[in-house]
Formats: C-alpha cells, structure tokens, sequence
C-alpha cells in the first residue's frame, strides 16, 4: 500500500485538474543529482510492469510469421508479417506512423536483426526496439504484460518523465503505481535515495505537486 503522503499528493494533482475534452496522464517527474548519466552504466532504462495498470489502451504490434502470427492475430493490435517488413522500411511515412501509433513492439527472434537493419533508424530513437519472443510462442501473456508497463528511460538527462496512470483512475491506485516505479528507479541507482534530488506528480496540462 502506498504512502499516506503519496496518495494526498496526487488527489491534489486530480483535484486541481480542470475538465479537458481528452482524457489526461498523469505523469511522475524524478529528478537525480550526484550522478554522470554521461556514462551508460548509470542511465536507466527499463519496462516495469504497473501494479494498477496504465488507465488507458496500450497498442502492441508484433512482428513474425507462421503460427505465432497465428495466435498473435486475436491479441496483437497489429500484426506485421516478415513478407511486409521491406515494404514498410522502405515507406518512411508508414513505418514512422506505425512507430508512433505502436507503444511496444514484439518481433520472433531470428527476425531481431533483420527488424534492427531495416526498421532500427524508426524505432531505435524512440525506444522501441522490440522484445524478441521465440518462434510459435504464444504471445498472449507478453502483451497483457506490457499493457501494463511504462518504459522508464532517463537517457543523459538528469530529469525524466513516467506516466504511471491518468486521471479518471483513483488516487490510491495511482500512488501504488508511483510505489512500484520509485522503488525501481531507485534500485538502479548508484546511492539509492541519495541520488534523488525530488519528484512531482502533475496531470498532462496541470500543476505539479511535489512527493518528495
């Protein structure tokens, strides 16, 4: 269960959120301090599944053929053949509106580096190489997984962002979320809680309010 503190400071964050005509995310902003992020061992990147789940559609598109295009038909939001792979690399317009409308990819393995070459330049700046999965497996339990995950990515930057939910879901079950990616963030670092600077919770176009 989260922090009483935690819970309070997001409900303030929902609560002074004014109506939108869109549903908005409500996002966690950490800050670190006392850490190179110029060196790559101290920069996180990592999918952490969220307890209370994202509060909104997560689109999985999986690339592969055979049978576990088969069984990703019925679960996958689109389902990319190895046939359709050149025609796509080679139309920048579509590959890059797949790559924006898709929040995680899943490719068969041995089409990992294939995928690499000819989509790489697309997705690799996004942070959505895919995650392999053997050929014919059943991919129904990979997705249900990464519909719940935010990909946590703090690059060079000292300050980076993570949705971990929105806001017509509950203040508990948001900090609950918070809970989760916190505890994670800070077992990435090098000090732990020392590397932490500050965090805020706010709403796509709200005001912050400060966690710690």
């Amino acid at each position: 269960m989260a922090e009483k503190s935690t819970v309070i400071a997001v409900q303030k964050a929902l609560e002074s959120a004014k109506k939108r005509n869109f549903v908005e995310t409500v996002e966690l902003a950490i800050n670190l301090r006392d850490i190179d992020l110029s060196l790559p061992k101290n920069r996180i990147q990592e999918d952490i599944v969220l307890p209370k789940g994202r509060g909104k559609a997560i689109k999985v598109t999986v690339i592969g053929g055979g049978e576990l295009a088969l069984k990703a038909k019925n679960v996958a939001d689109l389902v990319i053949g190895p046939d359709e792979l050149g025609t796509i690399a080679d139309n920048k317009k579509q590959a890059k509106k797949i790559a924006n409308d898709t929040d995680y990819f899943i490719a068969e393995a041995p089409l990992m580096a294939q995928v690499g070459k000819r989509l790489g330049t697309v997705l690799g700046p996004r942070g959505k190489m895919p995650k392999p999965i053997a050929p014919g497996a059943d991919p129904a339990a990979m997705i249900d997984n990464l519909r719940k995950s935010v990909t946590v990515r703090s690059k060079d930057h000292k300050t980076f962002h993570v949705p971990v939910g929105t806001v017509n879901m509950s203040a508990e079950d948001i900090a609950d979320n918070i809970d989760v990616v916190m505890s994670r963030v800070i077992g990435h670092l090098e000090k732990g809680k020392h590397n932490l600077d500050s965090a805020y919770i706010k709403t796509t176009m709200g005001a912050s309010e400060r966690l710690m």
